[in-house]
């Protein structure tokens, strides 16, 4: 037989518990959606930087070429 005191701690943990858990899923949800559109995001980025830099460099070899 537990004690009143002894009932209520158990059942704090109990609620700290089903929080932490609540909060797992959350945190998992969060970490997993965002970052697949960041991602998306990043490789766009990188096609568009990477064509302009080739452009640049077509231009600059051009120029050498002309002089």
């Amino acid at each position: 037989m537990l004690s009143p005191l002894e009932q209520e701690v158990l059942d704090e943990y109990e609620r700290l518990s089903e929080n932490m858990k609540k909060l797992a899923v959350l945190l998992d949800e969060l970490a997993s959606a965002p970052a697949t559109e960041i991602l998306d995001g990043l490789r766009e980025l990188e096609r568009k930087t990477s064509l302009v830099f080739t452009l640049l460099k077509a231009s600059v070899y051009s120029i050498v070429l002309q002089q």
